[in-house]
């Protein structure tokens, strides 16, 4: 039903990203879907890898502190206002998404990766309305 991603803060400098880009690519894992957002200071990296456990233990061997969430890969329809697909139907529950990122694209459709406050009923919920939920290996 849900992926896992993987979370860590890195400080804002330059490289500090390729390095850690380095230890995952040395180790086989490649990104699903990838989403950064910065401040001052620290910038805040989720991502979905092809081996997530193997990922976190990367990271942490090289003194990452690593935190993984469950969050929902779905496709949505590449068209104009295909993402609505997805968001309605969490709307009409009343589900929450706490952030949305995109992953590679399957086929003709776009991946995304949701983060909502109810799991279990946006599993439901997406279901219910013929959206494709991923919950194999991405």
């Amino acid at each position: 039903m849900s992926v896992k991603q993987i979370s860590i803060s890195l400080e804002n400098v330059p490289g500090k990203f390729s390095e850690v880009i380095e230890y995952l690519g040395e180790n086989g894992i490649s990104f699903i879907a990838l989403s950064v957002a910065d401040t001052a200071d620290i910038s805040a990296v989720r991502f979905v890898a092809n081996d997530p456990e193997k990922a976190a233990n990367v990271l942490e061997s090289h003194g990452y502190s690593v935190k993984i969430t469950d969050v929902l890969a779905v496709e949505a329809p590449h068209h104009p206002g295909g993402l609505n697909a997805v968001l309605k139907p969490l709307k009409k529950a009343n589900i929450n998404i706490n952030y949305l990122s995109t992953g590679v694209a399957r086929s003709e459709n776009a991946v995304l990766i949701v983060g909502v406050d109810n799991m279990e009923e946006a599993v439901r919920v997406l279901r219910k309305n013929w959206v494709r939920i991923i919950d194999e290996e991405i």
